[in-house]
Protein backbone atom coordinates (compact mmCIF):
# COMPACT_ATOMS: atom_id res chain seq x y z
CA UNK A 1 0.00 0.00 0.00
CA UNK A 2 1.19 3.45 -0.68
CA UNK A 3 1.08 6.57 1.19
CA UNK A 4 1.42 10.31 1.23
CA UNK A 5 4.16 12.11 2.44
CA UNK A 6 3.09 15.82 3.15
CA UNK A 7 5.15 18.94 4.18
CA UNK A 8 2.74 21.96 5.26
CA UNK A 9 2.42 25.36 5.67
CA UNK A 10 2.53 26.58 1.78
CA UNK A 11 -0.41 28.62 0.49
CA UNK A 12 -1.30 26.73 -2.70
CA UNK A 13 -1.20 28.87 -6.05
CA UNK A 14 -1.76 28.07 -10.12
CA UNK A 15 -4.31 26.78 -11.77
CA UNK A 16 -5.84 22.99 -11.52
CA UNK A 17 -7.94 21.47 -14.27
CA UNK A 18 -11.26 18.99 -13.28
CA UNK A 19 -11.42 15.83 -14.46
CA UNK A 20 -14.19 13.82 -15.79
CA UNK A 21 -16.99 12.78 -12.63
CA UNK A 22 -16.12 9.17 -11.42
CA UNK A 23 -19.81 9.14 -10.12
CA UNK A 24 -21.09 10.27 -13.10
CA UNK A 25 -18.75 7.46 -15.13
CA UNK A 26 -19.79 4.63 -13.47
CA UNK A 27 -23.22 4.58 -14.74
CA UNK A 28 -22.73 5.70 -17.76
CA UNK A 29 -20.45 2.96 -18.68
CA UNK A 30 -23.25 0.60 -17.12
CA UNK A 31 -25.38 2.00 -19.33
CA UNK A 32 -22.94 0.44 -22.21
CA UNK A 33 -24.70 -2.74 -21.85
CA UNK A 34 -27.85 -1.64 -22.87
CA UNK A 35 -26.42 -1.54 -26.72
CA UNK A 36 -25.25 -3.97 -29.03
CA UNK A 37 -23.51 -0.92 -30.70
CA UNK A 38 -20.46 0.82 -29.84
CA UNK A 39 -20.60 3.92 -27.26
CA UNK A 40 -17.41 6.39 -26.97
CA UNK A 41 -17.19 7.91 -23.72
CA UNK A 42 -14.70 11.07 -23.34
CA UNK A 43 -13.39 12.35 -20.03
CA UNK A 44 -13.25 8.95 -18.35
CA UNK A 45 -11.34 9.64 -15.15
CA UNK A 46 -8.30 7.42 -14.78
CA UNK A 47 -9.07 6.02 -10.67
CA UNK A 48 -9.23 2.54 -9.77
CA UNK A 49 -13.15 2.48 -9.33
CA UNK A 50 -13.39 3.17 -13.20
CA UNK A 51 -11.11 0.53 -14.20
CA UNK A 52 -13.01 -2.47 -11.88
CA UNK A 53 -15.88 -0.92 -13.65
CA UNK A 54 -13.96 -1.53 -17.02
CA UNK A 55 -12.71 -4.80 -15.68
CA UNK A 56 -16.47 -6.06 -14.94
CA UNK A 57 -17.71 -5.31 -18.50
CA UNK A 58 -14.64 -6.99 -20.02
CA UNK A 59 -15.39 -10.09 -17.75
CA UNK A 60 -18.72 -10.17 -19.13
CA UNK A 61 -18.16 -10.03 -22.62
CA UNK A 62 -17.88 -6.65 -24.03
CA UNK A 63 -14.94 -4.84 -25.80
CA UNK A 64 -13.39 -2.30 -23.43
CA UNK A 65 -10.86 0.08 -25.45
CA UNK A 66 -9.02 3.20 -24.29
CA UNK A 67 -8.73 5.75 -27.15
CA UNK A 68 -6.10 8.31 -25.95
CA UNK A 69 -6.12 9.54 -22.37
CA UNK A 70 -9.62 9.88 -21.58
CA UNK A 71 -11.27 8.13 -24.17
CA UNK A 72 -13.27 4.49 -23.89
CA UNK A 73 -14.93 2.88 -26.24
CA UNK A 74 -17.17 -0.20 -24.87
CA UNK A 75 -19.11 -2.56 -27.50
CA UNK A 76 -21.26 -4.67 -25.88
CA UNK A 77 -22.14 -7.03 -28.75
CA UNK A 78 -20.86 -10.24 -26.88
CA UNK A 79 -22.45 -9.82 -23.13
CA UNK A 80 -21.90 -14.22 -22.94
CA UNK A 81 -21.62 -13.90 -18.73
CA UNK A 82 -24.93 -10.97 -17.31
CA UNK A 83 -22.94 -10.85 -13.67
CA UNK A 84 -20.84 -9.25 -11.38
CA UNK A 85 -18.96 -11.58 -9.43
CA UNK A 86 -17.23 -10.78 -5.89
CA UNK A 87 -13.71 -10.95 -7.11
CA UNK A 88 -13.95 -8.49 -9.22
CA UNK A 89 -16.52 -5.79 -7.26
CA UNK A 90 -15.65 -6.33 -3.71
CA UNK A 91 -13.72 -3.03 -3.61
CA UNK A 92 -16.73 -0.91 -5.10
CA UNK A 93 -19.87 -0.19 -4.13
CA UNK A 94 -21.40 0.65 -8.13
CA UNK A 95 -21.50 -3.05 -8.95
CA UNK A 96 -25.18 -2.30 -8.35
CA UNK A 97 -25.26 -0.38 -11.40
CA UNK A 98 -25.17 -3.28 -13.69
CA UNK A 99 -28.10 -5.23 -12.29
CA UNK A 100 -30.73 -2.70 -14.30
CA UNK A 101 -29.35 -2.71 -17.96
CA UNK A 102 -28.45 -6.53 -17.62
CA UNK A 103 -31.91 -6.75 -16.57
CA UNK A 104 -33.45 -4.71 -19.18
CA UNK A 105 -31.29 -6.05 -22.14
CA UNK A 106 -31.03 -9.64 -21.42
CA UNK A 107 -34.04 -10.66 -18.87
CA UNK A 108 -31.40 -12.10 -16.24
CA UNK A 109 -28.81 -10.76 -13.94
CA UNK A 110 -26.59 -12.26 -11.08
CA UNK A 111 -24.51 -9.55 -8.92
CA UNK A 112 -22.60 -9.89 -5.79
CA UNK A 113 -23.22 -7.03 -3.21
CA UNK A 114 -21.20 -4.34 -3.66
CA UNK A 115 -18.45 -3.41 -1.54
CA UNK A 116 -16.13 -0.05 -1.40
CA UNK A 117 -16.30 2.47 1.50
CA UNK A 118 -17.86 1.23 5.00
CA UNK A 119 -19.14 4.69 5.49
CA UNK A 120 -22.83 3.35 6.62
CA UNK A 121 -25.65 1.88 5.01
CA UNK A 122 -26.22 2.11 1.13
CA UNK A 123 -29.67 0.05 0.98
CA UNK A 124 -29.73 -2.09 -2.42
CA UNK A 125 -33.07 -2.95 -1.66
CA UNK A 126 -34.54 0.06 -3.02
CA UNK A 127 -32.79 -0.97 -6.35
CA UNK A 128 -34.30 -4.45 -6.15
CA UNK A 129 -37.65 -3.36 -4.89
CA UNK A 130 -38.03 -0.88 -7.79
CA UNK A 131 -36.91 -4.00 -10.18
CA UNK A 132 -39.75 -6.37 -8.74
CA UNK A 133 -42.02 -3.56 -9.63
CA UNK A 134 -40.96 -3.22 -13.32
CA UNK A 135 -41.62 -7.29 -13.22
CA UNK A 136 -38.83 -9.08 -12.21
CA UNK A 137 -37.95 -12.22 -9.90
CA UNK A 138 -35.37 -11.02 -7.51
CA UNK A 139 -33.69 -13.88 -5.23
CA UNK A 140 -30.86 -12.94 -2.82
CA UNK A 141 -28.61 -15.51 -1.52
CA UNK A 142 -24.59 -16.42 -0.92
CA UNK A 143 -24.20 -12.64 -0.90
CA UNK A 144 -25.51 -12.34 -4.33
CA UNK A 145 -28.53 -10.92 -6.06
CA UNK A 146 -30.20 -12.57 -8.93
CA UNK A 147 -32.80 -10.32 -11.17
CA UNK A 148 -34.72 -12.38 -13.42
CA UNK A 149 -37.20 -11.45 -16.38
CA UNK A 150 -37.35 -13.51 -19.23
CA UNK A 151 -40.43 -11.92 -20.39
CA UNK A 152 -39.01 -8.41 -20.37
CA UNK A 153 -39.52 -5.62 -17.60
CA UNK A 154 -43.04 -3.87 -18.10
CA UNK A 155 -43.26 -0.13 -16.97
CA UNK A 156 -44.87 0.67 -13.60
CA UNK A 157 -44.69 3.78 -11.25
CA UNK A 158 -42.16 3.80 -8.66
CA UNK A 159 -41.57 5.47 -5.69
CA UNK A 160 -38.65 5.68 -3.42
CA UNK A 161 -38.63 5.46 0.43
CA UNK A 162 -35.65 7.72 0.64
CA UNK A 163 -33.59 9.05 -2.26
CA UNK A 164 -30.77 7.28 -3.57
CA UNK A 165 -28.84 8.29 -6.48
CA UNK A 166 -27.26 4.48 -7.79
CA UNK A 167 -31.58 3.21 -7.58
CA UNK A 168 -32.70 6.51 -9.25
CA UNK A 169 -29.74 5.68 -12.50
CA UNK A 170 -30.19 1.98 -12.16
CA UNK A 171 -34.16 1.83 -12.51
CA UNK A 172 -33.87 4.19 -15.15
CA UNK A 173 -31.51 2.08 -17.46
CA UNK A 174 -33.88 -1.19 -16.52
CA UNK A 175 -36.90 1.42 -17.77
CA UNK A 176 -35.30 1.97 -21.01
CA UNK A 177 -36.16 -1.26 -22.51
CA UNK A 178 -38.86 -2.22 -20.67
CA UNK A 179 -42.68 -2.32 -22.13
CA UNK A 180 -44.70 1.29 -21.63
CA UNK A 181 -44.08 4.02 -19.28
CA UNK A 182 -42.14 4.48 -16.10
CA UNK A 183 -42.43 7.15 -13.31
CA UNK A 184 -40.09 7.30 -11.03
CA UNK A 185 -41.17 9.30 -8.21
CA UNK A 186 -39.16 10.93 -5.25
CA UNK A 187 -36.00 10.63 -7.95
CA UNK A 188 -32.67 11.84 -7.34
CA UNK A 189 -31.61 14.97 -8.61
CA UNK A 190 -28.00 14.63 -8.92
CA UNK A 191 -26.10 16.67 -11.91
CA UNK A 192 -24.81 12.67 -12.52
CA UNK A 193 -28.37 11.28 -13.14
CA UNK A 194 -29.11 14.26 -15.74
CA UNK A 195 -25.32 13.33 -17.48
CA UNK A 196 -26.90 9.91 -17.49
CA UNK A 197 -30.02 10.32 -19.02
CA UNK A 198 -28.60 12.39 -21.53
CA UNK A 199 -26.21 9.31 -22.94
CA UNK A 200 -29.50 7.32 -22.38
CA UNK A 201 -31.39 10.24 -24.37
CA UNK A 202 -28.61 9.98 -27.40
CA UNK A 203 -28.61 6.39 -27.75
CA UNK A 204 -32.59 6.17 -28.27
CA UNK A 205 -34.34 6.21 -24.68
CA UNK A 206 -37.00 8.72 -23.96
CA UNK A 207 -36.52 10.33 -21.10
CA UNK A 208 -37.87 13.38 -19.27
CA UNK A 209 -37.94 15.30 -15.97
CA UNK A 210 -33.98 14.03 -15.13
CA UNK A 211 -33.06 16.60 -12.76
CA UNK A 212 -36.25 16.75 -10.93
CA UNK A 213 -38.37 14.15 -8.44
CA UNK A 214 -40.30 12.89 -10.95
CA UNK A 215 -38.90 11.17 -14.01
CA UNK A 216 -40.87 9.93 -17.15
CA UNK A 217 -39.64 6.90 -18.87
CA UNK A 218 -41.62 5.49 -22.26
CA UNK A 219 -39.84 2.07 -23.00
CA UNK A 220 -38.45 1.58 -26.53
CA UNK A 221 -37.59 -1.77 -28.30
CA UNK A 222 -33.69 -1.12 -28.76
CA UNK A 223 -30.75 1.51 -28.25
CA UNK A 224 -28.28 2.36 -30.44
CA UNK A 225 -24.67 3.52 -30.15
CA UNK A 226 -23.56 6.88 -28.84
CA UNK A 227 -20.65 9.33 -28.32
CA UNK A 228 -20.89 11.44 -25.19
CA UNK A 229 -18.53 13.62 -22.68
CA UNK A 230 -19.16 12.73 -18.78
CA UNK A 231 -19.65 16.19 -16.81
CA UNK A 232 -16.82 17.98 -14.59
CA UNK A 233 -16.50 16.19 -11.41
CA UNK A 234 -17.93 18.51 -8.79
CA UNK A 235 -16.59 16.60 -5.68
CA UNK A 236 -13.16 17.06 -6.98
CA UNK A 237 -14.01 20.78 -7.82
CA UNK A 238 -15.18 21.28 -4.20
CA UNK A 239 -12.17 19.13 -2.64
CA UNK A 240 -9.76 21.87 -4.77
CA UNK A 241 -11.49 25.19 -4.05
CA UNK A 242 -11.33 24.16 -0.19
CA UNK A 243 -7.51 23.09 -0.72
CA UNK A 244 -6.98 26.95 -2.32
CA UNK A 245 -9.31 28.32 1.13
CA UNK A 246 -7.30 26.05 4.00
CA UNK A 247 -4.14 27.39 2.45
CA UNK A 248 -4.48 30.49 2.10
CA UNK A 249 -4.10 30.31 -1.36
CA UNK A 250 -5.13 31.67 -5.07
CA UNK A 251 -5.75 28.81 -7.65
CA UNK A 252 -7.71 28.60 -10.59
CA UNK A 253 -10.14 25.87 -10.81
CA UNK A 254 -10.27 25.39 -14.22
CA UNK A 255 -12.60 22.68 -16.47
CA UNK A 256 -15.95 22.49 -13.57
CA UNK A 257 -19.69 23.37 -13.44
CA UNK A 258 -20.12 25.92 -10.79
CA UNK A 259 -23.56 25.24 -10.88
CA UNK A 260 -23.31 21.68 -9.75
CA UNK A 261 -21.63 22.73 -5.92
CA UNK A 262 -23.18 25.69 -5.69
CA UNK A 263 -24.01 24.71 -1.81
CA UNK A 264 -20.48 24.75 -1.21
CA UNK A 265 -19.85 28.24 -2.55
CA UNK A 266 -22.25 29.48 -0.83
CA UNK A 267 -21.40 28.21 2.53
CA UNK A 268 -17.46 29.38 2.00
CA UNK A 269 -18.14 32.93 0.75
CA UNK A 270 -20.40 33.22 3.91
CA UNK A 271 -16.97 31.87 5.47
CA UNK A 272 -14.79 34.79 4.52
CA UNK A 273 -13.65 32.76 0.97
CA UNK A 274 -13.01 35.03 -2.01
CA UNK A 275 -14.49 32.96 -5.28
CA UNK A 276 -15.00 34.53 -8.60
CA UNK A 277 -16.15 33.33 -12.04
CA UNK A 278 -13.70 35.32 -14.29
CA UNK A 279 -14.44 33.00 -16.88
CA UNK A 280 -17.26 30.20 -17.78
CA UNK A 281 -16.19 26.77 -16.20
CA UNK A 282 -13.57 28.98 -14.43
CA UNK A 283 -13.48 30.02 -10.58
CA UNK A 284 -10.70 31.78 -8.76
CA UNK A 285 -10.43 31.44 -5.17
CA UNK A 286 -8.45 33.16 -2.78
CA UNK A 287 -8.80 33.29 0.95
CA UNK A 288 -7.38 36.15 3.33
CA UNK A 289 -6.22 35.82 7.03
CA UNK A 290 -9.24 35.00 8.61
CA UNK A 291 -12.05 32.86 8.14
CA UNK A 292 -15.65 32.86 9.92
CA UNK A 293 -17.40 29.48 11.04
CA UNK A 294 -20.23 28.25 9.61
CA UNK A 295 -22.85 25.35 9.96
CA UNK A 296 -23.65 22.59 7.02
CA UNK A 297 -25.86 20.29 7.01
CA UNK A 298 -25.66 17.15 4.14
CA UNK A 299 -28.30 16.81 1.97
CA UNK A 300 -29.59 15.66 -1.14
CA UNK A 301 -28.47 17.68 -4.60
CA UNK A 302 -29.63 20.38 -4.65
CA UNK A 303 -28.14 20.62 -1.16
CA UNK A 304 -24.33 20.23 0.77
CA UNK A 305 -22.84 17.12 -0.62
CA UNK A 306 -22.21 14.61 1.61
CA UNK A 307 -18.87 13.80 -0.10
CA UNK A 308 -17.78 17.20 0.98
CA UNK A 309 -18.19 17.17 4.02
CA UNK A 310 -14.92 15.60 5.22
CA UNK A 311 -13.16 18.22 3.23
CA UNK A 312 -15.38 20.97 4.84
CA UNK A 313 -14.74 20.19 8.32
CA UNK A 314 -10.83 20.19 7.88
CA UNK A 315 -11.27 23.85 6.51
CA UNK A 316 -13.39 24.57 9.70
CA UNK A 317 -11.26 23.76 12.01
CA UNK A 318 -8.96 26.52 10.48
CA UNK A 319 -11.59 29.04 11.41
CA UNK A 320 -12.94 31.46 13.95
CA UNK A 321 -16.06 30.61 16.02
CA UNK A 322 -17.92 27.10 16.32
CA UNK A 323 -19.40 25.32 12.97
CA UNK A 324 -21.56 22.27 13.35
CA UNK A 325 -21.51 19.75 10.44
CA UNK A 326 -24.47 17.63 10.72
CA UNK A 327 -24.83 14.78 8.47
CA UNK A 328 -27.72 13.54 7.87
CA UNK A 329 -26.94 11.05 4.43
CA UNK A 330 -24.62 8.51 6.14
CA UNK A 331 -24.34 7.43 9.89
CA UNK A 332 -21.14 6.35 10.17
CA UNK A 333 -19.27 9.18 7.74
CA UNK A 334 -17.42 10.83 10.81
CA UNK A 335 -14.09 8.55 10.64
CA UNK A 336 -11.46 10.99 9.85
CA UNK A 337 -12.74 13.08 12.93
CA UNK A 338 -10.28 11.18 15.42
CA UNK A 339 -7.54 11.61 12.92
CA UNK A 340 -8.13 15.26 12.22
CA UNK A 341 -7.89 15.50 16.24
CA UNK A 342 -4.26 13.50 16.05
CA UNK A 343 -3.41 16.59 14.06
CA UNK A 344 -4.36 19.22 16.86
CA UNK A 345 -8.18 19.44 15.49
CA UNK A 346 -10.37 20.23 18.37
CA UNK A 347 -14.06 18.15 17.17
CA UNK A 348 -16.39 16.97 19.64
CA UNK A 349 -18.87 14.01 17.96
CA UNK A 350 -22.93 14.19 18.92
CA UNK A 351 -24.57 11.30 17.18
CA UNK A 352 -24.61 12.66 13.45
CA UNK A 353 -23.44 16.51 14.39
CA UNK A 354 -19.68 17.06 14.70
CA UNK A 355 -18.93 20.21 16.78
CA UNK A 356 -15.52 21.60 15.60
CA UNK A 357 -14.11 24.91 17.52
CA UNK A 358 -11.58 26.59 15.46
CA UNK A 359 -9.15 28.18 15.14
CA UNK A 360 -6.53 25.66 15.75
CA UNK A 361 -2.86 25.34 14.35
CA UNK A 362 -2.35 21.35 12.94
CA UNK A 363 0.50 19.22 13.45
CA UNK A 364 1.79 16.97 11.07
CA UNK A 365 1.39 13.52 12.35
CA UNK A 366 0.90 10.01 11.29
CA UNK A 367 -2.44 9.49 10.30
CA UNK A 368 -5.02 7.10 8.14
CA UNK A 369 -7.59 7.21 5.37
CA UNK A 370 -10.89 5.30 6.35
CA UNK A 371 -12.79 6.15 3.26
CA UNK A 372 -12.60 8.06 -0.10
CA UNK A 373 -13.33 11.48 1.06
CA UNK A 374 -11.87 10.87 4.34
CA UNK A 375 -8.64 10.21 2.84
CA UNK A 376 -8.90 14.15 1.10
CA UNK A 377 -9.89 15.96 4.48
CA UNK A 378 -6.78 14.28 5.90
CA UNK A 379 -4.46 15.91 2.90
CA UNK A 380 -6.43 19.66 2.84
CA UNK A 381 -5.18 19.33 7.06
CA UNK A 382 -1.16 18.23 6.08
CA UNK A 383 -1.45 21.01 3.92
CA UNK A 384 -1.53 23.55 6.14
CA UNK A 385 -0.65 21.59 9.47
CA UNK A 386 3.30 22.62 10.61
CA UNK A 387 5.87 19.72 9.79
CA UNK A 388 5.22 16.43 7.92
CA UNK A 389 2.32 14.61 7.73
CA UNK A 390 1.74 10.85 6.78
CA UNK A 391 -1.32 9.94 5.25
CA UNK A 392 -1.76 6.07 4.87
CA UNK A 393 -3.68 3.92 3.04
CA UNK A 394 -4.28 6.40 0.08
CA UNK A 395 -5.73 3.58 -2.47
CA UNK A 396 -8.63 5.08 -0.92
CA UNK A 397 -8.38 8.27 -2.80
CA UNK A 398 -6.94 6.83 -5.98
CA UNK A 399 -10.54 4.80 -5.85
CA UNK A 400 -12.43 8.56 -6.78
CA UNK A 401 -9.03 11.32 -7.48
CA UNK A 402 -7.17 11.05 -10.54
CA UNK A 403 -3.46 12.24 -10.29
CA UNK A 404 -4.73 14.20 -7.06
CA UNK A 405 -0.50 14.37 -5.89
CA UNK A 406 0.12 15.06 -9.30
CA UNK A 407 -2.26 18.25 -9.00
CA UNK A 408 -1.55 19.13 -5.65
CA UNK A 409 2.25 19.65 -6.69
CA UNK A 410 1.59 21.66 -9.69
CA UNK A 411 0.03 23.95 -7.18
CA UNK A 412 3.26 24.34 -4.71
CA UNK A 413 2.29 21.37 -2.54
CA UNK A 414 5.00 19.69 -0.46
CA UNK A 415 3.62 16.34 -1.46
CA UNK A 416 4.89 12.76 -2.40
CA UNK A 417 3.95 9.06 -2.71
CA UNK A 418 6.06 6.53 -1.36
CA UNK A 419 5.52 2.98 0.18
CA UNK A 420 3.93 2.21 3.35
CA UNK A 421 3.87 -0.79 5.62
CA UNK A 422 0.64 -0.54 7.19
Amino acid sequence: MDKFVIDGGLALKGQVAISGAKNSALPVLAACLLTDEPVVLHRIPRVVDIRTMQKLLAYMGAAVTEEGTNTVRVHAANISRPEAPYEIVKTMRASSLVLGPLAGRFGSAKVSMPGGCAIGARPINLHTAGLEQLGARILQSHGDIEASAPDGLRGATVHFDRITVTGTEDLMMAAVLARGETIVENAAREPEVVDLANLLTKMGARITGAGTSSIHIQGVEKLHGAEHEIIPDRIEAGTFVIAAAITRGDVLVTGCEPEHFQSLIVKLRQAGVEITEPEKSVLRVRAGAALRSIDATTEEHPGFATDLQAQYMALMTQAEGIAIVTERIFENRFMHAPELARMGASIRIEGRQAIVAGPRRLSGAHVMASDLRASASLVLAGLVASGETIVDRVYHMDRGYERMQEKLAGLGARIRREKSNA
